[in-house]
């Protein structure tokens, strides 16, 4: 693993582009496993899928957490968004399954 500054050539920077794009995807499947979960609870409880105080939540945390690290927050927002609507569709899904 390199730095961004250590990094001498293209191909030094293609290389860590694409670690830490297998890392983000783990984490990704590490997260829609939560989110797989969370259907399953929700729909023992009877709460929505899409709860909105909750949406209204992860962005302002998504926004925050872009800005603490150097990020523009309509960036972080932007990316969550979609995040939340793939996330929220899969879950719903799970959620009718059952």
């Amino acid at each position: 693993m390199k730095t961004a500054e250590d990094c001498r050539t293209m191909e030094d920077i293609r290389v860590e582009i694409d670690r830490l794009d297998r890392d983000l995807m783990n984490l990704l499947a590490e997260r829609s496993a939560y989110v797989d979960r969370a259907a399953d609870i929700k729909r023992g409880t009877g709460e929505a899928p899409d709860t909105q105080w909750r949406v209204k939540e992860v962005i302002d945390n998504a926004r925050r957490n872009a800005s603490d690290n150097g990020l523009h927050p309509d960036f972080g927002e932007a990316l969550w968004r979609q995040l939340l609507e793939l996330s929220i569709s899969r879950e719903t899904d799970r959620f009718n399954q059952g």
